[in-house]
């Protein structure tokens, strides 16, 4: 298998729907971070969880109405990790908000077998480039409170906990979860 170093980081092409579209955003984890509501706002802790929770995520309705409009959108941007075989290791999705310099991961999926390997740090690499560019004051993204590993991961790479949603996932597959917001300045 390839390394980092090895893949080509590239903004996606067309050709690249299929792997995006196909690629398998599950996760396992023996933890999760359990919100509570305080009188001034939230606390998170992390407890173990047992058997493991596996979560697969429902397939997206691509059809936006907006065509490939998101693809011709300047301030927007899928950045894709390519192995040597060619197969898709990663892709995240950008979109830069010019009335508050925000930058949002929209989407950000590493393939199983290349996780913990760099690939996802260095997505969020081009995401900071594509924010500097234009100027953003900050990244932002949001997480469900059970994806300890992608909330761990972040940390590493600079993100901060900023915000909490308990209604987000309302009347969807993911209901009972919470929404938790990160964000980390502009490098």
């Amino acid at each position: 298998m390839a390394t980092v170093d090895d893949m080509e980081f590239r903004t996606a092409r067309p050709e690249d729907t299929e792997a995006i579209e196909a690629l398998d955003g599950s996760f396992t984890t023996r933890t999760i971070f359990h919100v509570a509501i305080t009188e001034d706002g939230f606390a998170l802790q992390e407890i173990p969880v047992d058997p493991p929770i596996h979560k697969v995520f429902p397939p997206e309705n691509s059809d936006d109405g907006n065509g490939s409009a998101a693809e011709e959108d300047p301030n927007s941007r899928t950045f894709v990790a390519v192995g040597t075989d060619g197969c898709l290791a990663g892709f995240a999705a950008v979109s830069y908000a010019p009335w508050n310099r925000r930058l949002a991961i929209d989407d950000i999926e590493i393939a199983p077998p290349y996780r913990g390997q760099g690939v996802g740090r260095a997505l969020v690499g081009h995401a900071a480039e594509f924010a500097r560019e234009r100027d953003a004051g900050h990244i932002w993204l949001e997480v469900t409170n059970i994806n300890a590993p992608a909330i761990h991961a972040y940390r590493r790479m600079g993100f901060a906990f900023c915000g909490l949603d308990t209604t987000l996932y309302a009347g969807t597959p993911s209901s009972g979860e919470h929404a938790l917001y990160m964000s980390m300045p502009c490098p």
